[in-house]
């Protein structure tokens, strides 16, 4: 069995010492002949938190068509309300210019603008993440293609030390 020490040059051009914690963890499934891909959303999901979850949650509902209108509703619905239906009973707890709804609105955003960038920023991690598992899968294919080639080398050239051996004792049998 083949040794990471041994593997390493071969196929990285490195020694064990000089390889990176991606290079080290794809030689030895090599060596170990275990598989190395996993999905990313797998890997990001068990590392994940409540909040987490919950900042991603608010970033859908957020970013929503549904949001955007339902929103645009209460919010001509509650100018409708405090200038046109309380008024005429003179209970109109907001009239114009709606000071307690353009506080309700910036109280919404500053909680809703970091808690959407809460969940790009894990976005991002999660990119990343694909990135780096990617880069190990592809890694660890090209090393063994590599290999395949090197051992087809090595049988291509002991077939042709083979056949050079047979001319070779052809060619004598024929000069006696």
């Amino acid at each position: 069995m083949v040794t990471l020490s041994e593997l390493a040059p071969l196929l990285l051009r490195k020694s064990a010492a000089e390889l990176t914690a991606q290079e080290r963890s794809t030689l030895e499934a090599i060596i170990a002949r275990e598989p190395i891909s996993q999905h990313a959303s797998d890997v990001a999901d068990a590392q994940e938190s409540y909040g987490d979850r919950l900042a991603d949650k608010v970033a859908q509902v957020g970013g929503s068509w549904a949001f955007i209108i339902g929103f645009a509703v209460v919010l001509f619905g509650w100018m409708a309300l405090n200038s046109g239906i309380l008024p005429r009973f003179a209970t109109a707890f907001d009239p114009y210019p709606y000071i307690f709804l353009n506080l309700l609105l910036s109280t919404l955003a500053a909680i809703q603008a970091p808690v959407i960038m809460m969940s790009q920023n894990r976005k991002d991690d999660r990119d990343r993440l694909s990135a780096s598992l990617d880069y190990e899968v592809n890694l660890r294919a090209e090393l063994e293609i590599m290999q395949i080639h090197r051992k087809l080398d090595e049988a291509v050239l002991a077939k042709l030390d083979r056949i050079e051996h047979m001319l070779a004792g052809i060619t004598a049998e024929r000069g006696r």
